[in-house]
């Protein structure tokens, strides 16, 4: 049974106002609908999950609130610049506070690193651990990672998909030399080798590979741009990282758009090579169908091209084949004790091997044997401080094969890689004392159940080889009106660079629809204008 339902216009919004169904309140998601709404758009914004955020999600553990998601707050700026042109200020919705300390790294229980947002502490501590010389050769990288940052933002991060040639022309005559400079066709870990002496530096900033989902080995070099933008800032957000989500989706809602949760779209409708709107799963057991001018994409385009949401949809964009899919995860969300180590809020735990545990991930497709392990204790500071001696929460996260949807995680396999988690943690001092009642375990099936077509992987496709990055899809993709946006897109994935993209998405939609104002298309928006709603 299909039905269609037509929502009263607001009246605040002209007679030719455009209209906009956007398929996941993700953070891409969310700041599309912000961008779109403050233009005048009618705005829809249909998620399947009962809250907002996508990947920024949370897990109840009693009445305790847990981070199941990113854990790190950076390029704040992206925020700012979001709220800004909407007229409010970002700290008035979203309070945050800087820290001092990035991380704490330790490879045993007398090797142990902290890293600082000041690059003069930062050399100090590396010259303590690793000898003068290594110091300086950080003070170099970080030089080099700044160069590399400010050579790609405004050609390649804030563009709406950059080709080589599209970057070269941006960048002109004056900046070639800095693309030559910043070694795009090197790998991270040749860039390391290049950088440090020192096994265990190579080691600590070869995670930089990891945030976007890929093996240190095979990412390139531009990666260490990293370095640069933890250096920048990192903050820590008042009530956990998915304060983040609920914060966009005021927002949106109080500029107008509407976000309807526990809403399941079958289907992105194409019709006459156009999108026309989304159909949805109703209550009654059948369908309903949303019509709409344009439709933004929020989730793994792997789904699009996979026909997760129909066959018209298919040819929106390239099928990723599995080999190239990025990591993903082991996760566990505990409510209990971490004894015999002094945690602060980011911890990172290495294993003895670390081109074996990348090896093992995408060419064995296993869980490693010896897992570099990160532990976020949230209750704590960047000082190790927290609140009281109540039982604390922590994420405890090992990368796995994104193999979600082929792979079978049963509880005797879950049970050999905590043991695998624990021995690494135990090797550095650190023991979790939690109930298993109080625990939320999360495997690469449960990531491919919640992300529907990405069989687990958190970061879209892996950016490996230097032509990655010019291979994801960009915002507008190849059905008129049907536009993306999320961490399978350009310009990559984490909590800002999604926002970019939903912005990069919104700004195509509105030139499109100012090259086109011939198109009269409307559609029906079935729920209350102007608010959260769910089904």
């Amino acid at each position: 049974m299909s039905e269609q339902r037509q929502l009263p216009r607001n009246p605040r919004r002209d007679a030719g106002a455009a209209r906009a169904v956007i398929v996941g309140a993700g953070v891409g998601g969310l700041a599309a609908a912000i961008d779109l709404a403050r233009r005048g758009v009618e705005v829809l914004v249909v998620e399947r999950a009962g809250t907002p955020g996508g990947k920024l999600r949370e897990v109840m553990i009693g009445d305790r609130p847990l981070d199941a998601g990113p854990t790190v707050f950076t390029m704040r700026w992206v925020f700012e610049e979001l709220f800004a042109d909407a007229g409010v200020d970002l700290d008035a919705h979203l309070p945050t506070r800087s820290v001092e300390t990035l991380a704490r790294h330790a490879w045993s229980e007398s090797e142990r690193l902290d890293l600082f947002a000041d690059i003069d502490r930062s050399v100090d501590a590396i010259a303590a651990f690793a000898g003068p010389g290594e110091g300086r050769r950080y003070r170099a990288f970080c030089a080099r990672a700044a160069d590399v940052y400010g050579t790609l933002e405004r050609p390649f991060l804030r563009a709406a998909r950059p080709t080589p040639l599209s970057l070269t022309a941006r960048a002109g005559w004056r900046g070639l030399p800095g693309l030559l400079r910043i070694a795009p066709f090197s790998t991270l870990w040749s860039a390391l080798g290049e950088s440090f002496r020192d096994p265990r530096l190579q080691q600590l900033f070869g995670r930089y590979a990891t945030y976007c989902g890929s093996s240190p080995f095979a990412a390139p070099a531009t990666l260490m741009l990293v370095a640069h933008v933890e250096q920048q800032g990192v903050w820590l957000v008042d009530g956990g990282m998915h304060g983040i989500a609920r914060a966009l989706a005021r927002l949106a809602t109080q500029l107008g758009a509407t976000i309807r949760l526990g809403c399941d779209v079958r289907e992105v409708v194409v019709e006459g090579g156009r999108a026309t709107g989304v159909r949805i799963d109703a209550d009654d057991g059948g369908s309903e169908l949303i019509g709409a001018d344009a439709v933004i994409f929020n989730g793994d385009v792997a789904a699009l091209a996979g026909g997760l949401l129909g066959s018209g949809a298919r040819s929106a964009v390239r099928a990723t084949p599995q080999a190239r899919r990025s990591l993903s995860a082991l996760t566990w969300n505990v409510v209990g004790h971490g004894d015999g180590f002094p945690l602060l809020r980011h911890n990172v735990f290495f294993g003895a091997d670390y081109r074996d545990e990348f090896d093992a991930i995408f060419k064995r497709g296993q869980v490693p044997r010896d897992p570099t392990v990160y532990v976020c204790a949230q209750d704590r500071d960047d000082a190790g401080a927290r609140p009281n001696a109540d039982p604390e929460r922590l994420l405890c996260l090992v990368n796995a094969p994104a193999n979600g949807d082929a792979a079978t995680f049963d509880p005797q396999e879950v049970s050999r890689c905590q043991e695998r988690m624990s021995n690494v943690l135990a090797r550095n001092g650190l023991q979790i004392r939690s109930d298993p009642a109080r625990t939320v375990t999360t495997t690469p099936v449960d990531f491919a159940r919640l992300y529907p077509g990405s069989g687990g992987a958190l970061y879209g496709q892996a950016s490996h080889g230097w032509a990655a990055s010019f291979s994801r899809p960009g915002a507008r993709s190849a059905i008129p009106g049907l536009y993306l946006a999320g961490g399978s897109v350009h310009p990559g994935p984490g909590v800002p660079m999604a926002a970019l993209s939903g912005r990069q998405a919104a700004t195509s939609l509105l030139a499109d629809r100012a090259r086109d104002r011939a198109s009269t298309a409307r559609f029906p928006i079935p729920a209350t204008h102007g608010g959260t709603s769910m089904r």
